[in-house]
């Protein structure tokens, strides 16, 4: 990665002394001194572009290897945070909205939608501290649930990123991925948080998603990220049997 930071920097400066040179050189020296601006001809600045890009396709092709476990690192940071997040009361309260409407995990809960004294009746803003409703959580399972739930997040974390060497490892931590984004998106469907309330105005349901509909949706992103770094730990392993052979 620091080979590709360099190339950056170096692309740049070169790029923008090529055309600083240029408009130094014009025939209006000073227009371009009082205004501090750079009248770049569009011919020379093209080709260097051309040039340039040449040099960044050629450095992607031969890097997917170590730009893919950039992706695993990256996998792996949202998932250690968030999943060591899971520990705090905080975040715990938060995703008890995703878990009490989800049917795969709500059987973990031991109060239902449906009850009288619900989760609705018991929400703690983030930062927000009400004994009462800290009291209810605790019976309900929020925070076991959740100090369970934050465990297994960073042990997914691990496996992906254990991926960079260990391919076999890295299928399971890919694939798990995958599966975890599934069951993520899921919420958009059986959570009513995640679309905007009908409070009056003319913007609700869907497609409109609420703050929280707009975090889920992000795992879209996660669930392709999984699968790029499984296909690849597959690759290895395929290629290391070929050699053997």
């Amino acid at each position: 990665m620091g080979r590709f930071f360099h190339f950056l920097g170096v692309g740049s400066e070169v790029f923008l002394q090529s055309c600083l040179k240029e408009n130094l050189e014009s025939k209006k020296p000073q227009r371009f001194a009082q205004r501090f601006s750079l009248r770049i001809t569009s011919a020379n600045c093209k080709a260097f572009l051309m040039k340039d890009m040449e040099k960044i396709t050629h450095f992607l092709a031969g890097s997917q290897r170590q730009l893919i476990n950039f992706v695993r690192i990256g996998i792996f940071i949202v998932m250690a945070w968030i999943g060591g997040l899971k520990a705090f009361q905080y975040e715990a309260d938060g995703i008890i909205p995703f878990v009490a409407n989800s049917p795969v995990m709500s059987f973990m809960l031991n109060k239902k939608v449906s009850d009288a004294d619900n989760y609705k009746l018991h929400k703690n803003k983030e930062g927000e501290v009400v004994p009462e409703n800290i009291e209810w959580h605790k019976a309900n399972g929020t925070y076991v649930f959740s100090y369970g739930l934050g465990t297994v997040i960073v042990v997914l974390g691990i496996l992906v990123l254990l991926g960079i060497w260990f391919p076999k490892i890295g299928i399971w931590g890919g694939m798990l991925t995958f599966g975890m984004s599934i069951v993520t998106l899921s919420f958009l469907i059986t959570t009513p948080e995640t679309w905007v309330p009908n409070l009056g105005g003319t913007d609700f349901g869907f497609p409109y998603l609420s703050a929280a509909g707009r975090l889920v949706i992000k795992d879209i992103i996660m669930m392709g990220a999984g699968l790029v770094v499984a296909s690849e730990s597959a690759k290895r392993i395929m290629s290391r049997r070929q050699a053997a052979e």
